[in-house]
């Protein structure tokens, strides 16, 4: 490990970034979930405490589970215990592997003249089509032009910039799965599409990576080069190896627009930010100031309030802190005393669980009706290290009930205690450095201390000197930095902040009024609590990499004044410095050659660069085609994580800087978890990357993976464990568009997903189904054959009929839903058409007609069947790119002027499809699905495989044997009968004496003949067997409803399931005594 080659001089230089990494691979895993307050002046709201505690009661019983778990594990670790894995070196497959090995020159059309290889292969389907799609340009907007089905709508979105650091990872996979699906289906609709590609320039994250990478190649700090030198690192270091996410996303199929990708600290985005912040200036709306700011001492910055995790203690915990050895407590309370001046022997006890902040108090305040301290009021407290005497003030705002009912004043380090200190007029002493070291203010005996250590010298101190009144448990919530997980702490700086209340209400205005719609909807009262609740959001972040803000602190040369506080100075906006020279010149009455201006060090907040995407993508400040055609966007789709940080923020600053909302629809999909609801986590060894879904990975693979992470050795064990149980032969290749289409399937509308690979798995084998559904197909159709348009073709025959109602009513079940953004919907019913209505139902119906039909019979059903392959593939294709695309390909077209590609096709219409409609054949094919069922159960019942057996369908009714009869090749095709007889009785007609009997509706009954077919004597054992056990839970069944209390004590729902159920045994009995008497019969013969 790096920290190991350190000596200690050395480690103290690390620079605050390398120390959080340092520290991240020693973190302890256990840290409970959502804590609220950290300090005795950061006190809960008691209004809101009441709500949470269930919530909290919750997440600590979880965290708590795990730790035992954890316990037990550590336990056998330590005890010796090692489970020998086996070594698997292959990747486990669902088939075998086929490639292509055609040569084909990158963004050349793939070849498709050979024939489709037996079975579906990832690699093989995959290969060479997304370079031709983008050489094409099929995913550019000017591609419209050449759509015969063009439409004059615009559909434009934009990616959620993935960090420049970052990989692919599961959350990556559903953005671009949801969005290229959307996408896909506009651009074949007609729309004219844009999807904007971009990337973050992930300030912090960035930094961190090239800090380390220099320390690694140089052993050489930040500080070590200029400002310049070290961007030029981070620029080389970005050129190399900041693409790898953009690479990445392109193995999804994204059909972004490449030509148009942005980063955000390109040179035009980059003067979008800088005008950005000079116009929000100019309006008031960004301001500097000195305030209390959330400081991780570990990056040695500024954060916003939502960078806050707010984590619950319920008592004494002890948690690893970024920079301290071993592990620190908290969720205690200390009592403590200060003596009262002048008064001997009398003291004010007072409680905190920050003892250390006691350095900077300035006043203890009691509730002005406390009638404990009435008689100090106005006295003053003697500091016992600071020897300062500290007044006794009385605020209505101290609880007394609360601790000892006696508040110490911190101001330095409370934004409660600093409000208070406001209103009171008191001093404010900082202690706390920037470091997270305690400053020249505490004195010697504590000057460059860490805070946490420094609490340790000060409870000594107080005990020495006979100050100290003891400690207990207390719930309390802990500020947490979401980056580093370093204990945040308030500290006053001078930074830059945007004055967000007027922006926060027109973004409330926009959804109340559904100017701005949040899908699903329930995220509205999330907006709305948050919004209305906004404080100032603190821009300023100490780093180099970023945008420098462009604000300058002004001197006049050889003037007096240049010694002052930066707080006391001038500062001046300016989208340049010559800029900003000018107005300060203006302001103060003197030439520009006399004043000295120095830029503020300081970078922007990301998130205030990316809530400007949408529209400084397409151009903004100027006023460019693309900005004026793809603004606002139509859409924004992202995780519901960033409905705040990022979502929100747009909003905002989107409407304030363009007079328009970004995007009027925002579609946020939920987090993706593992199989077992669990957050997906690297020390749970459950983070699942989707390339070793789409590429299959052995579980050695895995597992090297956990090896050469940064987790702590224990952490790595206790990842292995649970990986080899759930991926004991890794994870087979299951492709990219299975990939896609499991994620799809899921619903996107609540507040998870749990992934199981399995499902990915199961994807795969539809497209395998679907792959021999098009062989089948090609090799109905035979050479030559030419293909009728979808408005051509008016078929004859009911299943005809019936199967081009269902793809008519399938695609307008898609379109609806699409529109809704239920692509779960969309995606079972594309699967449900081809596993169901097309393969087995209507494939199977027409295998006579292919084999022995009169040639008019024939074309007329090749001309279904390539119509139904054609338009399943264009609904499938949204979800399937590279499957829909290979097959496509290798069907016949209807003529020259068809589309080159599957994803520039016109999708399956409604409108074009209507005279497909029959919604009357599809309820007739319910009552004929109804008898094949019936005769299917039965033949399963008596496991006839290969037997063909005569099929009697009895029906008094004439309209349903008038439809049994219309389709009676298909439903004995499908019923796999010898032959099928349709009567009206059973009584009067002959049935053989051989015949099985069950029910298929109210209204048809279903013999079929076994004689010859199965052994009477063996089928009358089983069946007065089943009649023993039936018997028997009617007769229980029977005594329980008779009982004596029965009416009284059981609900009327319970009884209505004990009747149903007494009734459906009644009939299974009675289906088995005639069946008996059936073999009875047979054996007799």
């Amino acid at each position: 490990m790096l920290s190991a080659q350190l000596n200690s001089r050395t480690s103290r230089r690390l620079c605050s970034l390398c120390r959080v990494l340092l520290w991240a691979k020693k973190r302890s895993w256990e840290l409970p979930g959502g804590w609220k307050a950290y300090s005795q002046a950061n006190k809960p709201d008691p209004s809101n405490q009441a709500d949470k505690m269930s919530h909290l009661k919750n997440r600590a019983e979880k965290q708590k589970r795990q730790r035992e778990r954890m316990e037990s594990i550590e336990a056998r670790l330590a005890a010796g215990y090692k489970k020998e894995l086996p070594r698997q070196t292959r990747t486990l497959a669902l088939k075998s592997e086929v490639l292509y090995d055609i040569p084909t020159i990158v963004g050349e059309k793939k070849d498709t003249s050979g024939p489709l290889p037996n079975s579906y292969s990832p690699r093989y389907t995959e290969a060479a089509w997304y370079a031709w799609w983008v050489k094409e340009g099929f995913f550019k907007p000017e591609y419209q032009h050449q759509l015969p089905h063009q439409k004059s709508e615009v559909f434009s979105l934009s990616i959620p910039p993935p960090n420049v650091t970052g990989s692919l990872h599961l959350g990556h996979a559903l953005t671009v799965a949801i969005e290229d699906a959307v996408v896909r289906w506009k651009r074949m609709e007609g729309y004219k599409v844009l999807w904007v590609p971009g990337s973050d320039h992930a300030g912090i994250a960035t930094q961190a990576v090239v800090e380390r990478k220099i320390w690694k190649e140089q052993r050489a700090l930040r500080q070590d080069l200029t400002r310049q030198e070290f961007l030029q690192e981070v620029w080389n270091w970005k050129e190399e190896k900041g693409n790898e996410i953009l690479q990445q996303l392109k193995v999804m199929g994204v059909s972004l627009d490449w030509d148009r990708a942005c980063f955000t600290m390109d040179s035009a985005f980059s003067r979008a930010v800088a005008e950005a912040f000079v116009r929000l200036h100019e309006e008031g709306l960004i301001y500097r100031d000195r305030q209390l700011v959330n400081w991780s001492c570990a990056l040695q910055s500024a954060i916003s309030d939502i960078e806050v995790e707010n984590r619950q203690l319920e008592g004494r915990t002890e948690l690893s802190v970024p920079g301290v050895p071993g592990k620190v407590p908290f969720g205690l309370l200390v009592t403590f005393a200060y003596k009262v001046y002048g008064k001997e022997g009398e003291e004010l006890p007072v409680a905190t669980t920050r003892p250390e902040t006691m350095l900077g108090d300035v006043a203890v305040a009691v509730h002005p009706d406390d009638l404990r301290y009435t008689h100090l009021h106005g006295k003053k407290l003697h500091h016992p290290f600071t020897g300062q005497l500290l007044p006794i003030i009385t605020d209505p705002s101290v609880e007394r009930d609360m601790g000892t009912g006696a508040v110490k004043i911190t101001p330095a380090h409370s934004h409660i205690d600093y409000e208070l200190a406001r209103r009171h007029g008191l001093p404010v002493v900082s202690v706390i450095a920037e470091d997270g070291t305690m400053t020249a203010r505490c004195g010697e005996w504590l000057q460059g201390q860490n805070r946490f250590l420094a609490r340790e010298k000060v409870l000594a101190a107080l005990k020495e000197r006979g100050l100290y009144r003891g400690v207990k448990e207390h719930p309390l919530v802990l500020p947490l930095c979401s980056r580093s997980g370093d204990v945040i702490e308030n500290l006053l700086k001078s930074q830059w902040f945007v004055r967000c209340e007027a922006m926060a209400r027109k973004a409330l205005d926009a959804v109340e009024s559904r100017q701005l719609k949040l899908v699903p909807e329930f995220h509205e009262k999330n907006w709305n609590t948050w919004l209305l609740k906004i404080s100032d959001w603190c821009i300023s972040r100490q780093l180099w990499w970023g945008h420098q803000i462009p604000a300058y602190r002004v001197t006049i040369l050889n003037s007096l004044d240049t010694m002052k506080e930066e707080s006391d100075g001038l500062w001046i906006v300016g989208r340049t410095e010559a800029e900003a020279r000018k107005k300060a010149a203006g302001m103060l009455g003197k030439s520009e050659e006399d004043l000295k201006l120095v830029r503020d060090e300081d970078v922007l907040d990301t998130w205030f660069s990316s809530a400007l995407f949408p529209f400084a993508s397409l151009g903004w400040p100027h006023q460019t085609g693309d900005l004026q055609q793809f603004y606002p966007n139509s859409l924004l789709e992202t995780g519901s994580d960033l409905l705040f940080f990022w979502v929100a923020r747009m909003v905002m600053l989107g409407e304030q800087l363009t007079g328009k909302l970004p995007f009027s629809q925002v579609f946020l999909h939920p987090m993706v978890r593992d199989s077992h609801g669990r957050k997906m986590s690297k020390s749970l060894g459950n983070v699942i990357d989707p390339l070793d879904i789409i590429h299959g990975a052995s579980l050695q693979a895995l597992q090297e993976k956990l090896q050469n992470s940064d987790l702590d050795p224990k952490e790595v064990a206790i990842a292995m464990e649970d990986q080899h149980q759930a991926f004991p032969e890794g994870i087979p290749e299951c492709g990219t568009d299975a990939l896609r289409f499991a994620l799809c399937s899921y619903s996107t509308q609540g507040d998870s997903i749990n992934l199981d690979v399995a499902t990915v798995e199961n994807a795969s084998r539809f497209c395998n189904k679907v792959w021999n559904a098009l062989k089948f197909t090609l090799a109905a159709l035979g050479e030559g054959f030419t293909p009728l348009a979808p408005e051509e073709l008016f078929p004859s025959s009911p299943m005809d009929r019936w199967i081009l109602s269902r793809l008519y009513h399938t695609a307008q079940d898609c379109a609806q839903s699409f529109e809704k953004f239920e692509l779960h919907v969309v995606a079972t019913a594309v699967h449900l058409f081809w596993l169901h209505d097309f393969c087995s139902v209507y494939m199977e119906s027409i295998k006579p007609i292919l084999y022995t039909g009169d040639p008019a019979r024939l074309l007329s059903t090749r001309q279904t069947l390539y119509s139904c392959a054609d338009l399943a593939l264009r609904l499938l294709s949204p979800f399937m790119p590279y499957l829909t695309e290979e097959l496509w390909q290798r069907l016949p077209k209807v003529d020259s002027a068809s589309p080159p590609s599957i994803c520039v096709a016109r999708y399956p219409n409604t409108e074009h499809l209507a005279h497909w409609s029959h919604p009357e054949e599809e309820a007739n094919f319910l009552l004929v699905q109804e008898v094949i069922k019936a005769v299917r159960n039965l033949r399963s019942k008596y496991q006839l495989t290969k037997a063909r057996p005569t099929v009697y369908v009895v029906c008094p009714e004439l309209a349903a044997r008038d439809v049994y009869e219309n389709y009676q090749e298909p439903l004995q095709t499908l019923c796999f009968a010898g032959s099928l007889r349709f009567l009206v009785d059973s009584e009067t007609a002959e049935v053989p004496v051989g015949c099985v009997a069950t029910k298929a509706n109210d209204h048809t009954n279903i013999y079929m003949d076994l004689q010859g077919l199965v052994d009477p004597s063996k089928e009358l054992l089983k069946l007065r067997s089943q009649q023993q056990k039936l018997e028997q839970q009617l007769t229980g069944l029977t005594i329980r409803v008779q009982g004596d209390r029965y009416q009284e004590q059981v609900s009327l729902k319970a009884k209505s399931h004990l009747q149903q159920k007494i009734s459906y045994l009644h009939s299974e009995l009675g289906q088995i005594k005639q069946a008996i008497e059936t073999f009875q019969k047979m054996a007799a013969r």
